[in-house]
């Protein structure tokens, strides 16, 4: 149950984010319901998502798999759906999206790169960072300079994403059944 009403004031700036979100993910989000609240918090936070997904130096999927580490390292079940959704519609194998959360007992399913990516994505995210010389070292020689930067700036993106979403107790809103096969009767 979420811990702020998600039925905002119908303001016309609320009713434009509205429009998008149906457009782009077929429904409101949560979040844009939580944030219609404050229409300079919307409108600030709308224009910097849209920044953010003009980002294109780190591989699209490397970029999911850092955002999926990130919000299960913060615990947001609301991203952590959502990531699962957009992980699927860049074609990430749905055994390799289940098995982020407890990535370091499933090493099987991921390359090296991605490892490293999954374990700075951890380590940024603790409470008193924990990244190394060694971790950053090791990323920037497979990544370069440009997708490292990104890479930095989208799991610091998603621990604000997931830090705010856990605060109002958004949880899943479905996305990740959208994904799912259906098994046969």
């Amino acid at each position: 149950m979420a811990r702020i009403s998600l039925t905002p004031a119908r303001t016309l700036v609320y009713r434009i984010a509205e429009w998008y979100s149906r457009r782009a993910y077929g429904e409101v989000l949560d979040p844009v319901k939580a944030y219609g609240h404050n229409t300079k918090v919307l409108m600030a936070y709308a224009g910097f998502e849209r920044k953010v997904a003009g980002w294109k130096a780190l591989d699209p999927q490397l970029k999911e798999l850092a955002v999926m580490a990130t919000a299960a390292r913060v615990g947001c079940s609301w991203c952590m759906d959502f990531g699962y959704w957009e992980g699927h519609k860049l074609g990430i194998a749905q055994e390799k999206l289940r098995a982020v959360p407890m990535w370091r007992e499933q090493r099987e399913q991921f390359t090296e790169r991605e490892l490293a990516v999954l374990e700075y994505a951890e380590a940024m995210t603790e409470t008193e960072p924990a990244v190394t010389d060694e971790m950053t070292a090791r990323l920037i020689e497979s990544l370069g300079e440009p997708a490292f930067v990104e890479l930095t700036a989208i799991v610091a993106v998603e621990n604000l994403r997931a830090r705010v979403n856990s605060a109002f107790g958004l949880v899943g809103q479905g996305f990740k059944d959208q994904c799912t096969v259906p098994l046969r009767a």
